[in-house]
């Protein structure tokens, strides 16, 4: 038997260095090291100064311990966001930033201190804050670097922070606007409120978890009823889950339309319910009564008019000894209770505004600590109120209410939903106290600054109104979500300004002794906000303030507020000196982006403080992003024990399989993360990896000049797959420039799919798979390989485009293998040029069907190659009952078989080729006269070649 002539030798297979195993883990820091020697940030600034411009600007996280999953997921999509925008050659700056105060970092210090045994309000106060300062920085270098990581590209060199000098003197300059044009006002009602923390809650800052109470039934005598007098002597009956509140009650509650009946049992006091819920048994039951009692009076709620009980405290005097006064209250239901509720206007905004417009004031007998004040006459100096032993049915106040016989039934067994501060995961409560307001129902431009939160001066808009209005001139991403938006800022109440706490920027006024007014003087306020320039917030707690005040105003008539302001306020804040303050006054953002939780929480904060001072939104579009779960679509925890971490993730995998996660999910949902779904994306991202691989070994040695081809030269094969290429970059650009006003605008999943299908099933496993054999065979010089080469060459220029944005790391990697530079950067180009004149609807309607084709042959070759009776399909013969006329195109070289030959019926028939197959190409063609022989193109490329 004689050998087999070597070929392998004259066929020109593809050439390259670009490792199949990507080494991301190892290779991206490297990568990010060589990015920050060439500034690329600030080169990429100065290719694109002048262009038009786009600002994404950032969300500040707090700076307060190592990043999570969710940080990862919303960097890296603002990432993806700013980089595309970049592609699409505009000026796209990306500034981060922090948000430095505030309770989550005064928190972490006060903990430090906790665990040495020490009282934080027993330090200087320059020095507790001087703690926080240097915590936030701590933690802001290592998110930082941590972000860095992640491929994130910005301004890492000059960041924002709210706590630089700078920030917060334009901080306390947005709140003396508000208090310029009058809105701002000093008032005492029900906020939330954190005992553990002792300070006034954002509801942005609170979370709600379902909780078991303590719910009893208290009597109280009824002691007049002008228009019922067989009530007095009897007892009025009110339901609580929250006890500690009957100390501080006022009054009783009623509905006008309820119907109420008085009902007697035993000889017992009689009772006075609503109608609705006797019936129904359910107060009787809680109460222990059966359902046989006497009906003694029956009436309606307007005969409550009038009536008077008495606190069944009352024989302790003073506030005690006060009468109750019945008032008509519209939020009086029967949907549970006993259809009557006690009234504490401390507690509760229903109670406040029920008993303001009747007189009654709050008496703040609750303090910050939960305590009742020292010197109340019933459980004064005792507490805490949010403590379940001292609330529960065993405690004193059940007690005390027991003994005086007022206590009707207890019961430690209550389960309902509870607000919690989402710090210290502590209940909180609703706690009168003097605090700082906006107003959202003002009209602007004409109340003064001291008036009664309830007056309503001047007839321009209220900030609700131009907030609702900005709300929809505000482009939403999803458009859902304008529902959830709207919805909150249609029902919140006056917007709380004021913390009771150290860490944070001042509410810088001063207010008048004698009027209450705060002073408003433009240039106090000029002062003011010129030392906070100088020396942040820190000037106004050691400030001279005489100096401050000037000349026109004596220090001993005014009260300085030592308040700080919501840390909501700062972030809300940011966008006048980020946005404006980078890049011009009346500048707005393009794009906000954040979780959904910020609906209520900066994206709610930044309108208001800007439709406050500047009449519109800071916004003109708001993407929102769900939550990362794990992978069974649990919330991640650390007592789980199911927290992803992406840093792990970076260490092993790589930060670019993580971006390919994040764009490859519907994140404007909820979205799953965990070891099968990060499979599933390092797959993803291995096929794209080994599409470039071939592309840059086919390219290797590729001399535009001397081979690129026009259109016109090009066979149809490479002009359909130019129409597809166009098909792809119209569907990507819709996902990226939202002046195509697509419905699929930052939709980065669809943008993902499309490159990865494209990739796939577009290039390797049809394209690529049918061209191998002409670009490892066919002469150099020949026209169809120069076709080909030449349309590789425009595929890679654009592929590498389309994933820089997605794999910022692994694009560098592959343009630097084939253009090496240590001065360029593949994310310094720009979107690749498509000529529209490629689409071509015949070409795609043509090749859609000899697709379909080509797959029925695969499908019916299949069995023949699983029994192994042919072992490529390039040993098939196949006969079609029907193929589409196909012109000048070899179907055969189409279906990568020996030959196509018509046939009778609808059906493949397939069976193994008679032909020889040539020894250096390896097809079965007539002309090859037996094994090892050459076909007619072999024999002419080594004869050129000899």
């Amino acid at each position: 038997m004689t050998d087999q002539p070597d070929y392998k030798s004259t066929v020109f297979l593809p050439q390259t260095d670009f490792p199949m195993k990507a080494g991301l883990a190892a290779k991206e820091p490297a990568i990010a090291a060589k990015w920050d020697a060439m500034d690329l940030y600030g080169k990429l600034r100065e290719k694109r100064a002048g262009r038009e411009r786009f600002i994404l600007h950032d969300g500040p996280p707090y700076a307060n311990g190592d990043i999570h999953m969710g940080h990862a997921m919303n960097k890296v999509l603002k990432d993806i966001i700013v980089r595309s925008q970049s592609l699409l050659g505009k000026d796209a700056p990306y500034v981060p930033g922090w948000d430095c105060h505030g309770l989550p970092i005064e928190w972490k210090i006060e903990e430090e201190y906790r665990k040495k045994k020490l009282n934080k309000d027993e330090v200087p106060a320059a020095e507790f804050r001087a703690q926080c300062r240097a915590y936030a920085d701590k933690w802001v270098d290592v998110q930082r670097e941590q972000f860095k990581r992640l491929g994130i590209m910005g301004d890492w060199e000059d960041p924002y922070l709210t706590m630089k000098f700078d920030a917060e003197a334009t901080i306390v300059g947005e709140l003396l606007k508000f208090a310029e044009s009058g809105q701002l006002y000093r008032g005492a009602k029900p906020v939330m409120w954190s005992p553990v923390e002792k300070t006034a809650l954002a509801e942005a800052e609170v979370e709600y978890e379902d909780v078991v109470s303590t719910q009893i039934d208290v009597a109280f005598e009824i002691v007049e009823a002008p228009n019922a007098p067989e009530l007095v002597g009897a007892h009025a009956v009110i339901w609580t889950t929250t006890p500690w509140t009957i100390p501080v009650n006022q009054a009783l509650a009623y509905g006008p339309e309820v119907e109420y009946v008085l009902i007697g049992d035993r000889g017992e006091p009689a009772m006075l319910l609503a109608k609705e819920l006797v019936l129904n048994g359910d107060v009787l039951h809680r109460l222990g009564k059966a359902r046989e009692i006497d009906l003694l009076w029956e009436g309606k709620g307007s005969d409550l008019a009038g009536a008077i009980a008495r606190h069944p405290m009352h024989h302790l005097g003073g506030f005690f000894a006060k009468p109750r006064p019945f008032l008509p209250g519209d939020f009086v239901t029967t949907d549970a209770g006993t259809g009557l509720v006690h009234m504490a206007p401390d507690h509760g905004e229903d109670d406040f505004a029920l008993c303001k417009a009747n007189g009654i004031n709050p008496v703040f007998a609750v303090e910050g600590d939960g305590k009742y004040r020292a010197d109340w006459a019933w459980l004064g100096g005792q507490g805490s109120v949010i403590n379940p032993k001292f609330v529960s049915k065993d405690g004193p106040i059940c007690s005390d209410l027991r003994e005086a016989g007022a206590l009707l039934a207890a019961s430690d067994d209550f389960r309902h939903s509870y607000p919690h501060s989402w710090r210290s995961k502590a209940k909180i409560i609703f706690r009168c106290t003097p605090q700082w307001f906006i107003p959202m129902d003002q009209p602007q431009g004409g109340l003064p600054p001291m008036a009664d939160e309830a007056t309503l001066v001047g007839n321009g808009p209220t900030l609700r109104e131009i907030a609702l209005d900005a709300i929809a001139h505000t482009r939403w991403v999803p458009e859902r979500s304008t529902n959830r938006i709207r919805s909150m800022v249609e029902g919140r109440p006056d917007w709380v300004i004021s913390r009771q706490r150290a860490w944070g920027v001042p509410i810088a006024l001063y207010v008048h002794r004698k009027s209450g007014d705060y002073l408003v003087d433009p240039a106090v306020n000029a002062r003011i906000v010129e030392a906070f320039k100088a020396g942040g917030a820190d000037a106004w707690f050691g400030a001279d303030h005489q100096a401050l005040l000037g000349p026109d105003y004596d220090l001993a008539d005014y009260e300085v507020v030592n308040d700080i302001l919501d840390v909501w306020f700062d972030s809300g804040s940011t966008h006048s000196f980020v946005v404006e303050g980078r890049y011009g006054e009346g500048v707005r953002a393009d794009l906000y982006i954040e979780g959904s939780d910020q609906h209520r929480g900066w994206f709610q904060s930044s309108l208001l403080e800007s439709c406050g001072t500047r009449g519109q939104a800071p916004y003109k579009a708001v993407l929102t992003h769900g939550f990362a779960l794990d992978g069974s679509g649990k919330k991640m925890s650390k007592s789980l024990g199911n927290v992803v971490d992406p840093l792990k993730i970076m260490s092993e995998s790589g930060a670019d399989i993580l971006r390919v996660w994040v764009a490859s999910t519907d994140y404007f949902d909820d979205v799953r993360i965990g070891k099968e779904v990060l499979a599933g994306s390092s797959d993803a991202y291995r096929k794209l990896r080994n599409t470039f691989r071939y592309m840059l070994g086919a390219l290797s040695d590729y001399d535009e000049e001397s081979e690129a081809v026009s259109y016109a030269e090009m066979p149809e094969l490479e002009r359909y797959m130019l129409h597809r290429l166009a098909q792809l970059d119209a569907e990507l650009r819709a996902v990226v420039d939202k002046g195509q006003g697509s419905e699929s605008w930052l939709e980065f999943s669809r943008y993902t799919r499309a490159i990865f299908d494209f990739a796939n099933s577009d290039l390797s496993a049809f394209f690529f798979d049918i061209r191998k054999d002409c670009l490892y065979c066919d002469a150099k010089g020949d026209p169809k390989r120069r076709a080909y080469r030449t349309l590789l060459d425009t595929l890679f220029h654009a592929l590498v485009r389309y994933v820089a944005p997605i794999i910022p790391f692994t694009a560098e990697e592959v343009w630097q293998s084939r253009f090496p530079s240590d001065e360029d950067s593949v994310h310094f180009l720009e979107w690749p040029e498509i000529d529209a004149r490629w689409i071509d609807g015949h070409l795609d309607e043509k090749w859609r069907e000899l697709r379909y084709q080509r797959e029925q042959v695969n499908e019916a070759i299949e069995p023949f190659r699983r029994e192994k009776q042919i072992r490529s399909s390039l040993e098939a013969d196949v006969t079609m009952g029907e193929l589409l006329p196909v012109g000048d195109v070899d179907f055969a070289e189409v279906a990568i078989v020996a030959r196509v030959t018509m046939g009778e019926g609808d059906g493949i028939i397939v069976r193994p080729s008679d032909w020889h197959k040539c020894g250096r190409c390896w097809r079965l063609l007539p002309e090859v006269t037996g094994d090892g022989a050459l076909c007619d193109r072999c024999d002419a490329v080594l004869k050129a070649d000899a």
